[in-house]
């Protein structure tokens, strides 16, 4: 193996299989994509179905909020500790146990007889998620030399934006063609055949890695964090239905102090193991900071918008799940397009201003938006929403592709691994707040008691309502993002463990960077961005000013 004081090369060592020769590699590659996929398939396919599933199960409001939040909590809530569990027992065993829950929770969602149990299926499958997902990139970092893996990112950004683009379609399918009768439960019961197959073939194709320094779990850090959002968004959820009791303000102002505890006893523990949930000392640096303010309020944005935009469409206008399937097509492929010219064109040259300028845009297709609405009013068409989507997808797609480079770029390379996994819960964090806040937001301004022909106008009344909300988020992230990087720097995968890994599944010892490292790198349930690279080999001043290889991402 090459020593990191060394030129990089493709070499591999003496008397040692090099990786390509192993074709195992591409077998494990499609598994743990196609996991990925379904997880992706799987966040954005339930909204679309939302008004069938309220429709066949009598849902109350709060349990449609919960279907989705409480998928989203689940996940944030587990995801920094299923990657440490990566770590430390195996990615392979728990990338398998992982989809192998997954896949049963999914059965269960498919046969949930009544909205609790939906609900509560869902939590599993969030939970199962969190175990699942983070072991994906890990595993390619493990199984691929560093001269391959901006293709591997490359295919891997491809993936992330075709779930993107097929979630909400093939969810309005699903559940228009009503298979069997089941209404909107092939949505879930579709990832029964892939999860089997991903969990036959993962046993035989993925190899088994381990990080060679793994933390110590922080259980009672994942219980506080979880408690203090359940005291902050069980009350959100449930408050408009009963009436806004005191014990709801009670438990919203409690999850402070929770949250003010466990800064203590992260504090504590850093000091006592060095194995704390979060890395505090990250906050010290301005840009993470800033960062993750972006990211959780970015989440709490779209939390709002996707989820409000599906019962306007569905339940407000009376289209049908195929209609408003089709009508967010424009809004995916311009996120998807707007995603890969931003990294690769813009933000090299202007920075920071592109992350700032994709926020304008959006606000700007959401005045649109309110305009068309309040223009068009029940008879707007799907042609009409053409361009606000199109605008407001392009500025979603300036943000979600540099964001993680520009709050990460300053992060010392050692905790590289625990930052990207924080970023990462945190948007799954803003994510179950915004779906919490549509109580308020949303079906605050709808009322209880509407007649029929008053149903329509009262959906597009607060849909327009809700935009607004979602505007003034967005004006809040463009201010913030003023504490970003003007120019993300460059990622240097340190020393040694960046270098090619010499044969399949090799351990940890060889192919543990920052990604692998924490177990969590990136995670890719949020359906919107993903980390792509492309690998080059540049001279830079780090350290002993030896030439390392660069993972521009």
């Amino acid at each position: 193996m090459t020593s990191s004081s060394s030129p990089p090369s493709t070499a591999t060592a003496p008397g040692v299989s090099p990786a390509p020769a192993d074709r195992r590699r591409w077998f494990a590659l499609a598994i743990v994509m196609t996991a990925a996929f379904m997880d992706l398939v799987d966040v954005t396919i339930v909204n679309i179905a939302i008004p069938s599933i309220q429709r066949d199960t009598g849902a109350s409001f709060s349990s449609i909020q919960w279907i989705t939040a409480g998928y989203a909590l689940a996940f944030a809530a587990g995801l920094i500790t299923g990657g440490r569990l990566g770590d430390i027992y195996g990615r392979k065993r728990l990338f398998l146990i992982g989809i192998a829950g997954f896949t049963l929770a999914s059965a269960l969602c498919g046969f949930a007889a009544n909205p609790e149990m939906l609900v509560a299926s869902r939590i599993l499958q969030g939970a199962t998620a969190a175990m699942m997902v983070p072991q994906v990139l890990s595993i390619v970092h493990a199984t691929f030399p560093a001269h391959e893996r901006g293709k591997v990112f490359g295919l891997f950004g491809a993936i992330v934006g075709l779930g993107a683009v097929s979630g909400p379609l093939l969810g309005a399918l699903l559940t228009e063609w009503n298979i069997a009768g089941l209404e909107w439960r092939p949505i879930f019961l579709i990832n029964l055949p892939v999860g089997i197959a991903g969990l036959i073939l993962g046993r035989k194709f993925i190899s088994e890695s381990k990080a060679p320094k793994a933390l110590r779990l922080d259980m009672v850090g994942v219980t506080m964090v979880t408690l203090a959002l359940l005291m902050l968004l069980y009350p959100l959820t449930r408050g408009r239905e009963l009436g806004w009791p005191l014990w709801g303000y009670a438990s919203m102002a409690g999850s402070v102090l929770v949250f003010v505890a466990l800064v203590a006893f992260e504090r504590r523990k850093a000091r006592m193991d060095g194995s704390p949930l979060v890395e505090l000392s990250l906050f010290r640096v301005k840009s993470f900071a800033a960062g993750i303010a972006v990211q959780l309020t970015f989440g709490i944005g779209l939390g709002i918008f996707f989820l409000v935009w599906t019962l306007y469409m569905q339940m407000g206008l009376g289209w049908s799940a195929l209609r408003a399937g089709t009508t967010g097509i424009p809004f995916s492929v311009a996120v998807s397009c707007a995603a890969g010219i931003s990294v690769q064109k813009l933000v090299p040259r202007f920075g920071r201003k592109v992350l700032q300028a994709g926020a304008l845009i959006m606000i700007a297709g959401l005045l649109i938006y309110i305009g068309e609405s309040e223009r068009y009013g029940m008879d707007i068409t799907s042609w009409q929403m053409a361009l606000p989507l199109l605008v407001m997808g392009v500025g979603m797609g300036l943000i979600v592709a540099p964001l993680a480079d520009a709050v990460l770029s300053e992060v010392p390379k050692e905790h590289s691994g625990s930052a990207s996994g924080l970023f990462n819960t945190v948007q799954q964090m803003g994510t179950a707040l915004g779906l919490a806040l549509v109580s308020v937001v949303f079906f605050g301004a709808i009322g209880d008691h509407l007649a029929p022909q008053a149903m329509g106008p009262a959906y597009a009344n607060a849909f327009e309502r809700s935009l607004w909300w979602v505007a003034g988020v967005l004006a809040v992230i463009f201010l913030v993002m003023f504490a970003l990087p003007a120019r993300p720097k460059q990622h240097v995968e340190g020393g040694g463990d960046d270098l090619p890994t010499e044969a399949v599944g090799q351990d940890s010892d060889s192919g543990s960077g920052p990604e692998s490292g924490s177990g969590s790198g990136m995670a890719v349930g949020t359906g919107a961005s993903a980390r792509t690279g492309t690998e080059a080999t540049v001279g830079d001043a780090v350290g002993d000013a030896t030439k390392d290889r660069v993972l521009t991402r």
